[in-house]
């Protein structure tokens, strides 16, 4: 099966803690079948506009819902980042 690509929107303080390093996954509803090795192209959103400012990453870990913890429907998603754009 052919890893997929994930564009998802991101909010700048979530932008920023990944490009600093310190965050390194993403809670996401599970809407999207995310797989481990498929990627991810998140894009910087402020609610109104795009920046433009990217970052493509690869999802290295699923932690999902049966975790008490995380709401129905939801994972952690492991990254590790490979690029970005800014």
């Amino acid at each position: 099966m052919e890893n997929q690509l994930h564009e998802l929107k991101i909010y700048p303080q979530y932008f920023d803690a990944i490009l600093d390093g310190n965050k390194k996954f993403e809670i996401r509803k599970n809407d999207r079948n995310f797989q481990e090795g498929d990627n991810m192209l998140l894009r910087e959103w402020d609610n109104i506009k795009y920046s433009g400012r990217t970052i493509f990453a690869t999802i290295t870990y699923i932690l999902d819902d049966r975790f008490v913890g995380l709401a129905e429907g939801y994972v952690a998603l492991g990254i590790e980042v490979n690029d970005y754009s800014i």
